[in-house]
């Protein structure tokens, strides 16, 4: 039986996956595919709904007992962190959110985590889980008075009148020296041996890079109507040198991530993540 396998439909991840989801990289076992969000995948993961699958770093806490990290395939690096978003006049230009509405693509996302962080000191008086795709227009439409998007509104945000208030990733950089560590590939214990999947993904990245014209027409008709630059921007920002292999930096990324987490209550403390 095929392996399933669950992404997101966002540019990075069908680059990534293309070859293995179409049965090019010799070896790999058969892949069933799913689609998904990642606030989605990051519930389905709890009871063991998939065999490799994308979640949220912010998730880990809750998965590894029943999950492998792979040291490949996922989303880490610089440049490329949440941003907080509010309308362009002026409101909550001084960062302080106390009193504001806030809206959030999913409540264990890496995003939303940093901004907990972030906002610690000043939090909203309210935070509303909203699908990614609705943010920004309910911010524009004043809905909510700010919002934390990610993926493809780094370079589309200011189509609705919007207005970066903080970009989680420079602050994130700024105050550990480290990437930043958002999507994360997980392996189910006892349904794929971890060493093998992570060469098949291997694979599957340098085959995407050795030719990224064989998987355009996938990527594209899965963007959710991104047009092919704002597509192209996507993958050259998040398929990085981390995709390919975490690292030492990666690894510590993650573990400075889940351990600012653990220490200010936000989730359960986890072991150093190792190699």
């Amino acid at each position: 039986m095929a392996l399933s396998l669950a992404v997101s439909p966002c540019p990075n991840d069908t680059f990534v996956f293309h070859a293995l989801v179409h049965g090019l990289v010799p070896g790999a076992e058969p892949v069933r595919l799913t689609f998904a969000d990642v606030d989605v995948t990051n519930t389905a993961a709890v009871g063991g709904g998939f065999d490799l699958v994308k979640v949220s770093y912010a998730a880990l806490p809750w998965l590894l007992d029943d999950y492998d990290l792979l040291p490949c395939g996922g989303a880490l690096g610089r440049g490329c962190g949440p941003l907080v978003v509010t309308r362009g006049d002026g409101s909550h230009a001084d960062g302080d959110l106390t009193g504001a509405t806030v809206a959030v693509p999913g409540d264990r996302t890496t995003a939303y985590l940093l901004f907990r962080l972030w906002s610690a000191k000043h939090p909203p008086a309210r935070i509303e889980v909203v699908p990614f795709h609705q943010i920004m227009p309910g911010v524009a439409a004043g809905r909510y008075d700010a919002g934390l998007v990610i993926h493809e509104a780094r370079f589309t945000y200011q189509r609705h009148g919007l207005t970066a208030l903080v970009d989680l990733g420079e602050w994130w950089e700024g105050d550990t020296g480290l990437p930043i560590p958002l999507g994360a590939i997980l392996a189910r214990k006892g349904a794929v041996d971890p060493a093998e999947a992570t060469e098949w993904i291997r694979k599957s990245v340098s085959m995407a890079w050795a030719n990224p014209a064989a998987s355009r027409e996938f990527v594209l008709a899965n963007a959710q109507e991104m047009e092919p630059d704002v597509v192209a921007q996507h993958i050259g920002l998040y398929v990085n040198e981390f995709t390919l292999e975490l690292g030492a930096e990666g690894y510590a990324a993650a573990d400075a991530l889940l351990g600012r987490a653990a220490a200010a209550g936000i989730t359960p403390a986890v072991k150093p993540l190792e190699p």
